[in-house]
């Protein structure tokens, strides 16, 4: 598919980009070249192919969640510079 210097032109200022008359050259190539492969992909016969198919299995790979204490208040206090000993003290951000 070959798209004209206005297409480009038109998806340069939906991409809120500014391109001189070269870049407009260069990525009239570009992307049509993209288009022309992305038809083939669609020669394809994909009947019969489950749309989620992965070749991967997903599996988890997190650990289980084990409840525990990280770090000691002193520890985790450190380099704060304001604590009640359990709890950071910030500033207030909520206007009444």
């Amino acid at each position: 598919m070959k798209l004209s210097k206005e297409e480009v032109k038109h998806i340069a200022l939906l991409s809120r980009l500014s391109l001189t008359e070269e870049e407009v050259e260069m990525f009239q190539e570009q992307l049509s070249d993209i288009l022309t492969f992305v038809e083939k992909l669609n020669e394809l016969d994909t009947e019969g192919i489950d749309p989620k198919f992965q070749i991967i299995p997903a599996e988890n790979v997190l650990r289980e969640d084990i409840p525990g204490i990280s770090f000691s208040y002193e520890k985790t206090f450190m380099n704060a510079p304001e604590t009640d000993g359990k709890h950071f003290i910030v500033p207030k951000v909520v206007k009444k």
